[in-house]
């Protein structure tokens, strides 16, 4: 079985080699074997998906153009909503909306022809790395079953990596692409602050959350942007500036000056993560890239006041459910944390962030990137909880899962995971951060690299 991607999917239409219908009802009977083995849907929209996959087959034929995601089948997180389709957001408790109308990403992919195929699995209200849910259970890692898929956007990275849809959707508030796509080994944008609307929050001005793409490719995921980014007024901070595609193609490495760091300055990295990491650095180094290892003065602040950031926001969403008892007691716990933070705990943070932003900007006056490990560590056991990292070690080291969420502070830094090697059966995932709002450059960037560690094959069960 062959990783089809948004090109070869296309191409067949093109060629009239397949139908719409005919690609979209492989993608159902792959979604199905993939439920049983690894649990990434909570619902597949079966009988949806084939009407608008037959309606795309007569428009086609009748000779219309064919749109830029034309055939091409998605899946949804079940955090966003779809017309017709209110989100669980992986929750018992009632939304107090509860058919809020069609996130604007949503419509800007079936616009562009993409099929809706199903909802993927997320934490509750996307709080936590891991995708594990009283309401729906535990989302498994497609090479490994007995390791979390990530989180939040479990779902999506599973439906990606095991081969049901070249693309999906999903939200990043600290990770929640990037964790997933690294334990899964797929590619996991997260764009800078506003570059996709992000219509889904309680507040209009939150700084922290980005949508972003799933990808089986670098080039899928700029496929994705091209087709969703942009200003919409249901996003007051969503920017106006088109998405340049011709931008985003892979370039050369030759002469490329990127700084890289394996630990941030304080997280704990695993030997396997090292190893690849340094490894990596060795790989760009042979194909002409300037790689300069840095120094960080951060320390796991930036976690504890990311954490407070997202805590207060998490808050704010859950005010807008009918009965917070009926969620689990993890996110509680976070709510709680939430309820206690007062105005000028969020100013300390945004003075860490401003903090953080002067020394990414005096990375970037001297390199063209930044380079780090996505996660700190292959993915955990599946009965893992965040609670299992946040201590500090006895050399001081902060023992963390994710080395993402310090780029949702720096959110104006676009920020990709793609995998690079697998360690045993595990992916890794390298970090590539660039440039403040220089999307289309990380994305060139990325892609560079992309063919000298290609997409990883489809895992097999």
């Amino acid at each position: 079985m062959h990783r089809h991607t948004v090109h070869t999917i296309q191409q067949t239409l093109l060629k009239r080699e397949r139908s719409v219908a005919e690609i979209v009802e492989d993608a159902l009977a792959r979604a199905e074997e993939v439920q049983k083995h690894c649990n990434a849907f909570t619902r597949i929209f079966a009988e949806e998906a084939l009407q608008s996959a037959r309606r795309a087959d007569e428009a086609l034929a009748g000779g219309k153009p064919m749109r830029a995601l034309e055939g091409v089948p998605v899946c949804i997180k079940d955090m966003t909503p779809i017309a017709g389709h209110p989100p669980t957001y992986g929750t018992w408790a009632r939304a107090r909306n509860g058919a809020p109308g069609e996130a604007v990403i949503v419509s800007r992919l079936k616009r562009a022809g993409a099929i809706v195929l199903a909802r993927t699995t997320t934490a509750e209200l996307a709080f936590s790395s891991f995708t594990a849910t009283e309401r729906y259970g535990v989302t498994r890692n497609p090479w490994d079953g007995r390791r979390t898929s990530g989180g939040s956007s479990g779902g999506s990275a599973v439906a990606v990596a095991a081969g049901v849809v070249p693309l999906a959707e999903g939200s990043d508030m600290g990770g929640s692409v990037r964790i997933p796509a690294a334990a899964c080994g797929v590619a996991g944008f997260k764009p800078s602050l506003g570059r996709i609307p992000m219509d889904i929050l309680p507040t209009p001005c939150d700084t922290i959350s980005h949508f972003g793409p799933l990808a089986g490719s670098v080039q899928d995921a700029v496929s994705f942007m091209a087709v969703t980014a942009g200003h919409a007024p249901a996003d007051l901070l969503s920017q106006k500036r088109p998405f340049r595609i011709t931008e985003a193609a892979p370039g050369s490495l030759r002469g490329l000056r990127i700084a890289a760091s394996v630990d941030l300055g304080y997280c704990d990295v695993s030997p396997e993560v090292s190893e690849t990491f340094h490894t990596v650095l060795d790989r760009l180094r042979a194909h002409g890239a300037d790689i300069r290892e840095v120094r960080l003065p951060w320390t796991r602040a930036v976690y504890d006041l990311w954490a407070t950031h997202w805590n207060a926001l998490l808050c704010a969403m859950a005010e807008e459910f009918e009965d917070t008892s009926r969620m689990g007691a993890p996110l509680r716990r976070c709510l709680a944390q939430g309820q206690a933070v007062r105005a000028r705990d969020l100013m300390q943070a945004d003075r860490l962030r401003k903090a953080m932003a002067a020394d990414m900007a005096g990375i970037f006056e001297h390199c063209d990137a930044f380079l780090c490990p996505t996660l700190a560590r292959l993915a955990p056991d599946a009965d893992k909880t965040d609670a299992d990292f946040e201590d500090d070690l006895p050399d001081g080291r902060f023992h963390a899962f994710d080395m993402t969420h310090p780029f949702n502070m720096l959110s104006a830094h676009p920020a990709i995971s793609m995998p690079v090697r697998q360690s045993g059966d595990l992916p890794v995932g390298l970090q590539i951060v660039g440039p403040a709002y220089e999307d289309e450059r990380t994305l060139a960037l990325a892609g560079a690299v992309e063919r000298i560690f290609p997409p990883l094959p489809l895992p097999m069960f």
